[in-house]
């Protein structure tokens, strides 16, 4: 009897499937990080980031497997960040094309005004005009000195008739196509005028500034519109005043050939 009721007691014990639960969760959890893996090359960045959120914090507590804080970027996203980099480089490649065309421009404009320059230096010699005509080609542009004493009586700022010659022919030389920027301007020493026609140096210089300009410009190839005349006195010297030397020096009229404004696009 004892024997028939311990048989049948160990024919109802049942083995423990407690394992196959986690053993399925496992399982689940595998397939769904592998059917995520396969789709992420064409997953949508938001979608992917979406689903990897739901499935830490359905299976994970803290940090998931799943758990991407910087997903891959579309290729959307991929062809914005491309463009971007592209008009950066146009931008920066625009600007060196910008400098390199200016740089360009300043040499051309140096190396007309130095053509410029040897006319005039040329007709200088030929007329025995050195050390009271002077060039002198700079950044601001190409420099004409003329001493006053070559065109002007003492305190008088009418050109003399037999120096009107020398007017036309430096007029000839400023003949340019297009036309540049050209600046009159009168110069004096410091040493105080005695006249009833001029009340002080500026107004001397002014005077002989404006005569020199209108005497130029009857030459009519010249446009009128480039031209300009100032009147400086005493106060730009290139020279000291303290010797008759530099005060000679002083007393001048100058010519400015101004470079060509720059091209701007």
């Amino acid at each position: 009897m004892s024997k028939k009721r311990k048989k049948k007691e160990h024919h109802e014990e049942h083995v423990d499937e407690s394992w196959l639960v986690p053993y399925a969760d496992v399982l689940t959890l595998l397939l769904a990080l592998f059917i995520v893996l396969y789709g992420m090359s064409s997953l949508d960045a938001k979608k992917f980031s979406a689903m990897a959120e739901v499935f830490n914090q359905e299976f994970q507590s803290g940090t998931g497997v799943l758990d991407f804080p910087s997903p891959a970027p579309s290729k959307e996203e991929k062809n914005l960040d491309t463009n971007e980099e592209v008009e950066n480089n146009q931008d920066d490649s625009k600007s060196v094309s910008d400098e390199k065309l200016k740089e360009l421009q300043k040499e051309q404009d140096q190396q007309e005004l130095a053509e410029v320059q040897q006319k005039v230096n040329a007709y200088i010699e030929q007329n025995n005009l050195g050390g009271k005509l002077e060039t002198e080609l700079t950044d601001e542009g190409l420099h004409v000195s003329i001493r006053d004493n070559v065109l002007f009586a003492s305190g008088s700022a009418e050109v003399r008739d037999a120096d009107k010659n020398i007017v036309s022919e430096i007029s000839k030389l400023l003949v340019m196509d297009p036309p540049r920027s050209i600046i009159v301007s009168g110069h004096t020493d410091n040493v105080p005028i005695h006249n009833s026609q001029y009340s002080s140096n500026w107004e001397l210089s002014v005077t002989r500034a404006l005569n020199f300009m209108k005497l130029l410009l009857e030459n009519n190839e010249l446009d009128p519109r480039a031209f300009s005349a100032k009147g400086f006195g005493e106060y730009q010297p290139i020279a000291s005043n303290d010797t008759a030397e530099g005060r000679e020096k002083n007393r001048r009229v100058d010519i400015l050939i101004q470079p060509r404004e720059e091209v701007t696009n």
